[in-house]
């Protein structure tokens, strides 16, 4: 397989949709967003955060005062793409990423939403 044709197979593979989040282990806040490519977004706000550019004035100054180490990233559910629906991805993702807060935030986790 040539380098062209390993970049259109990534480029054409489905991947997961779903929800992600990023928790603070030592305050117990958990910042939760949703995605098309949720491990992509996770990357771009850990990078965002290592640049000191990340737009969540607060997140960012718990990163500063607290490290990288203070910080768990994950993908908490995943809903697979339907190539026939004509229904909007990120319809059903709100709607997802809701359960999650509610069902964290009865668990007793404090949630800020994450765009």
């Amino acid at each position: 397989m040539d380098k062209a044709e390993a970049k259109r197979n990534y480029k054409e593979a489905q991947r997961p949709m779903g929800i992600y989040r990023i928790k603070n282990r030592q305050t117990g806040v958990s910042y939760v967003g949703c995605s098309v490519d949720p491990q992509a977004k996770l990357n771009r706000h850990k990078a965002e955060l290592k640049f000191g550019s990340h737009r969540n004035k607060d997140l960012l100054a718990e990163w500063k005062a607290l490290g990288e180490s203070a910080f768990e990233f994950e993908v908490i559910d995943e809903l697979e793409q339907d190539k026939d629906s004509k229904n909007d991805p990120m319809e059903e993702l709100q709607v997802l990423a809701g359960m999650w807060i509610g069902k964290l935030e009865k668990a007793g986790d404090k949630i800020v939403p994450l765009k």
